[in-house]
């Protein structure tokens, strides 16, 4: 159980804080960061907004009173990069990385979290059955 819950500490700051570092990078409107959202078809002035977004849903999914909105809103954006990765023609690679990511963000809940554990079983006899005690 200890073992568990560090693992999904040290997960989720690693992760967290590749997010951030995403976010601050849109945020300061770097030239990588505005270069690869035009080569990608967004408008370079949506890097903040973009930035300000993935700021906010990752500092909801550090908080532990609102992890499970964070991690859903997370999921949402790395949908939305596997969709703009997809449009591009990237490499399979690309495209998997964000799901990647949204594997971790859940897994890390998982590793934490009793009631993430009963939505996503690992086996199917953890499911309790209708009208079992």
């Amino acid at each position: 159980m200890r073992l568990r819950l560090w693992t999904s500490y040290i997960l989720q700051t690693l992760l967290a804080f590749m997010f951030l570092l995403g976010a601050v990078m849109n945020l300061m409107q770097s030239e990588t960061a505005v270069s690869q959202a035009v080569e990608m078809g967004y408008p370079g002035a949506s890097v903040v907004y973009l930035g300000a977004i993935l700021l906010i849903c990752t500092m909801l999914y550090l908080i532990p009173r609102t992890n499970i909105l964070g991690a859903l809103l997370l999921t949402g954006w790395l949908g939305g990069a596997v969709a703009t990765h997809i449009i591009y023609g990237d490499p399979m690679f690309n495209i998997l990385f964000p799901v990647l990511f949204g594997i971790l963000v859940w897994g890390i809940l998982w590793l934490r979290d009793g009631a993430v554990r009963m939505l996503l079983p690992l086996r199917r006899s953890e499911v309790p059955r209708a009208g079992s005690k």
